[in-house]
């Protein structure tokens, strides 16, 4: 048990000094235990673990050992967090969660898969904190997405440009799209 407890305090490259415990353990950088979502079961086995293209996220897909049920978790490099100027000049922390929704909103019934969009979402934070450090003109944000989201799916990008931009009617919708015939 001494050499879980060492191996599990020190500082991990991928969660910047937090490991999460599969089997319930408690361990620093962490408050919570990962639990099965169906079951709430601690203790778990992975099944398969596979890193994503550019190497920044490891997927793995984990069987409950208490009911069998198959979930999957996600590990991401630790980042300092990043901070959002907003048009108001004030400043939020930035959440991945609400980016993702904004791609999965758009992407809704596209031909664009769940990796493919963590993928998109990934490049841009990572281009965005090459680029901008640790705060980032929330402008930058949407038009970086725009511009990933017009390479994957015309589609998602006029929906995702709509909401993005504020259109207010049809025109400026046949606008957009006029612009994708463009290029």
């Amino acid at each position: 048990m001494r050499a879980l407890e060492k191996l599990l305090t020190q500082r991990s490259l991928l969660t910047g000094g937090g490991l999460r415990g599969s089997k319930g353990l408690l361990v620093r950088g962490f408050d919570e235990i990962m639990r099965c979502p169906k079951c709430t079961g601690v203790d778990d086995k992975v099944i398969d673990s596979r890193s994503s293209r550019d190497g920044l996220l490891i997927r793995r897909r984990r069987e409950c050992l208490k009911c069998g049920a198959r979930f999957t978790t996600y590990e991401e490099i630790f980042r300092e967090k990043l901070r959002v100027k907003k048009r108001n000049n004030q400043y939020e922390e930035f959440d991945r969660r609400k980016m993702l929704a904004g791609l999965e909103k758009a992407c809704e019934k596209r031909p664009v898969s769940t990796e493919d969009i963590e993928l998109l979402a990934e490049r841009v934070i990572t281009e965005l904190e090459n680029e901008f450090g640790r705060e980032v003109p929330s402008k930058q944000i949407g038009e970086r997405i725009m511009q990933h989201l017009r390479k994957l799916d015309e589609v998602a990008y006029v929906r995702f440009a709509s909401v993005y931009r504020q259109f207010r009617d049809a025109e400026q919708f046949i606008d957009e799209i006029k612009q994708l015939g463009k290029s």
